[in-house]
């Protein structure tokens, strides 16, 4: 039987659950910004009314009143989405229990055993998108296909409160003179790279060499040609189903711009004290580091490089982190803020050939340290113990 997969995608969710408790923001340009006293300033959602102007998500408030003066700005209410989240989950649940979030405002649903109690996978999507309204007053684009890739792309074209079928039969017709930009796994920095090779649409994506791609792109271009060509056949997770954490990360926007090395490594070494902390957790280590820099243009660049050794040191992480960024970074501009990510991840059980440069004693000997913080943490508060570097 062909899979039926459903991606669904609530309508610019948080600023449409402002306007459920708000509803005079239906007649304005709206956009759901963090503070601006915070440097948080950017615009996490906005309605179709603030899309019309070239409101971008991701940019900071003062280019959005730029482009509309009259934008109303309205604060984030996380508990208002979550809570919102969860009812229309319930909604979906009601057709399978194969749902995969993809963020708080998408999931992906397979419906292919649902087919003989609900119908095909069009009048399904169609019930969900009525119910969604119908019950909490909030839109949803819904796309439908025979894999996860297609059945997104379908929820993106049209919007909103719109289903698109996209079928196996005809999918070469509908998509191949898309924009490359348009598919899963295709970001900003991807599609310049491609542009750059003469690659444009998702048809000349699809008909280059594999080998090629990859050659460009390592895994990621091999990937892309398979998701190009319709041949992707990643499952939808069971909704109980915890996703295997690929990345430990924390970012950061301080309340100034960074314009010197020493403010960097002070930064990365307090985000790395949570990156340990949530690898020892997790049980596990990590053997490479990435270090994601957003200047004050809001442009992001990112680095990343093997950690000499597999480990959640802190210390090491946040050094390692640093010389990558010191190498990388020829500070054109001052930084708005930083994101430090453990990437590549083991169990911490996993067998490691041991190095003679490695000075064991030393690791061990921060291990028992970050333990003993950890310990002390969940019971008299996460600054009760800090390396004294990061007082100031």
């Amino acid at each position: 039987m062909e899979r039926e997969i459903l991606h669904c995608d609530l309508n610019n969710f948080y600023a449409s659950v402002e306007t459920l408790f708000d509803p005079s923001l239906a007649a304005r340009p709206t956009a759901v910004c963090g503070s601006v006293e915070e440097r948080h300033g950017i615009v996490l959602a906005k309605n179709q009314l603030a899309k019309r102007f070239g409101i971008l998500t991701g940019e900071a408030v003062w280019e959005a009143k730029r482009k509309c003066p009259e934008l109303t700005i309205v604060p984030p209410h996380h508990d208002r989405y979550l809570d919102y989240a969860r009812r229309v989950r319930s909604i979906y649940a009601r057709y399978t229990d194969l749902i995969e979030p993809f963020g708080i405002d998408e999931a992906w649903l397979d419906v292919t055993g649902s087919q003989s109690a609900f119908g095909p996978g069009p009048r399904i999507a169609d019930d969900i998108r009525k119910s969604v309204k119908h019950e909490t007053g909030l839109t949803v684009s819904v796309g439908v296909s025979f894999n996860k890739v297609f059945a997104k792309l379908g929820s993106d074209l049209k919007k909103p409160d719109a289903v698109t079928v996209i079928p196996k039969e005809t999918f070469r017709e509908q998509l191949w003179s898309l924009p490359a930009s348009e598919m899963l796994g295709v970001g900003r920095s991807t599609y310049r790279q491609l542009e750059n090779l003469g690659i444009h649409t998702l048809g000349q994506l699809a008909e280059t060499d594999p080998e090629y791609l990859k050659r460009k792109f390592g895994k990621n271009g091999a990937l892309l040609w398979v998701f190009a060509n319709g041949l992707d056949q990643s499952r939808v997770m069971h909704m109980d189903e915890t996703p295997p954490v690929k990345s430990v990360g924390k970012g950061d926007t301080p309340r100034a711009d960074l314009t010197e090395n020493a403010q960097v490594y002070t930064m990365l070494y307090r985000l790395a004290q949570d990156v340990g902390k949530r690898l020892r957790a997790e049980k596990l280590t990590a053997t490479s580091v990435q270090v994601s820099v957003r200047d004050n243009t809001l442009v992001i660049r990112q680095f990343q490089c093997p950690l000499p050794h597999p480990t959640r040191d802190a210390l090491t992480i946040a050094q390692t982190g640093y010389e990558l960024f010191r190498r990388q970074y020829d500070w054109y501009k001052n930084i708005r803020s930083l994101c430090i990510r453990a990437i590549r991840l083991i169990p911490e059980d996993a067998p490691v050939q041991l190095d003679m440069r490695w000075d064991c004693r030393t690791l061990d000997r921060r291990e028992r340290i970050d333990h003993v913080r950890d310990v002390l943490a969940e019971h008299c508060g996460r600054e009760v113990l800090i390396p004294a570097s990061l007082l100031s």
